[in-house]
């Protein structure tokens, strides 16, 4: 009589259970992230938009410095946070319980803006929202790192571009017709006492709804290897490590180039003042043109970055905008300011759709939160620096200058990226 046999047990390979886990629920995980990055957009764009926070800040002070210190402010938040939420979240399998910590904080800020706008006046006005600026961007630094972590374990580099285009699209076309909207009234009638506040509300109720629905939806897979956890400082002594790669090196100075060039974006709404009369029409007129560009561009981003890889699409996005800010530095009529207002629409979401997907394809999967911390800290500090130079020279030597600056800056970004920045989903083949 036989012994019975066993069939010899098949070891488990946790990176096929990890591919079939993001392929098992790759739908809702896409509808979650459409969801989130639609009403997300939505809200966020009202406060990125280069109008409506600029201008309230002149309603406040009169002054470009101040407008440029509160922009600054924003950036100075987000240059030390990216790392901390790097190391925060590098070592966790699942990265989904401090992301949504990290979004209800930032969200926080908005309604901060808001109440303060109601209750508040003069310099504590001025005081309180410089300080959410500042809060608002510190979260913001952690959120970008947290939250594309998030998105590249659970999307397929093949889906990435198509997902935030039909989400930016979507969350365009609302934020445009919405920023027409409160400029239109709730700037103009000055809604509720402060339409400024009352958009900033806007925005928390509907960044609020995408976070909630992305926690509801979503289903994040563990991941297979992590870092193993070490300390804020730590992990900065082995930046060093991650610009061995010559191509991410390269983008890093493409970034920061990139960065400066933004020095005018804050100011381009004082400038269009300074040529014909700006109210709350106008103010949703022009924040129409800028996001209605996101809306109508993000598909072309998006498939040109999904067909061709998203280097094509950084380069082209950085001569955008210098064609956008040289249309704005000749344009003396409200059709000209449209025109520029929509280049730099269009730009921007290109520059947000490439800068940040390009980091999540160079280098080796663990060290995505890292490279996401080290560019953000990057882009973060040369923005920090940017609005206040940028309100120093436009206070003294006018707005001119300002602009030529950004030009010279983008063209030096586009050389290195045509030069010495090779497509790194080519190199990863």
């Amino acid at each position: 009589m036989s012994e019975p046999t066993t069939k010899p047990t098949v070891p488990v390979d946790p990176e096929q259970v990890y591919s079939d886990f993001v392929e098992g629920n790759l739908r809702r995980n896409y509808i979650a992230h459409f969801t989130h990055g639609m009403l997300g957009m939505t809200g966020f764009r009202l406060i990125f938009a280069p109008t409506f926070v600029p201008a309230y800040l002149h309603m406040l002070t009169g002054s470009p410095i101040f407008v440029g210190i509160g922009q600054a402010l924003i950036q100075l938040g987000a240059i030390a946070s990216p790392v901390m939420g790097a190391a925060h979240i590098e070592h966790r399998r699942l990265v989904m319980p401090a992301a949504m910590t990290i979004g209800i904080l930032m969200r926080i800020q908005l309604l901060g803006l808001a109440l303060a706008g109601w209750f508040l006046t003069g310099s504590v006005l001025l005081a309180a929202t410089f300080f959410f600026l500042l809060l608002f961007g510190f979260f913001l630094g952690s959120q970008r790192v947290a939250f594309q972590v998030v998105l590249s374990k659970v999307i397929p580099v093949r889906m990435r571009g198509r997902l935030q285009a039909w989400r930016n699209v979507a969350g365009g076309a609302i934020a445009a017709a919405l920023s027409w909207w409160a400029g239109a009234h709730l700037i103009e009638n000055n809604a509720f006492g402060n339409g400024y506040a009352t958009t900033f509300m806007v925005a928390f109720v509907l960044t609020s709804l995408g976070l909630g629905a992305l926690w509801l939806v979503m289903r994040e897979p563990e991941s297979p290897t992590v870092k193993v956890r070490m300390g804020v400082m730590d992990r900065v002594r082995e930046f060093p490590q991650l610009l061995v790669d010559r191509d991410y090196r390269n983008f890093l100075i493409a970034q920061m180039l990139a960065t400066s060039g933004r020095i005018a974006i804050p100011f381009c709404i004082i400038h269009a003042g300074q040529k014909m009369e700006v109210d709350g029409a106008a103010i949703g007129l022009f924040s129409l043109a800028f996001l209605g560009a996101d809306t109508l561009t993000n598909l072309i981003w998006g498939s040109l970055g999904d067909r061709f890889g998203f280097r094509l699409v950084f380069i082209l996005t950085v001569a955008t905008w210098i064609v956008s800010l040289g249309v704005m530095v000749v344009a003396d009529t409200p059709w000209h300011f449209l025109v520029a207002f929509f280049g730099l629409g269009a730009a921007a979401s290109g520059y947000m759709m490439s800068s940040t997907t390009l980091v999540l394809e160079f280098g080796n999967r663990d060290d995505i939160p890292m490279r996401l911390a080290l560019s953000t800290t990057v882009e973060t500090s040369m923005a920090t620096l940017g609005p206040i130079v940028g309100g120093l020279i436009a206070s003294f030597a006018g707005l001119v200058p300002v602009f030529v600056i950004s030009i010279v800056s983008l063209l030096a970004a586009l050389g290195v990226l045509v030069s010495a920045v090779r497509e790194p989903r080519h190199l990863n083949a």
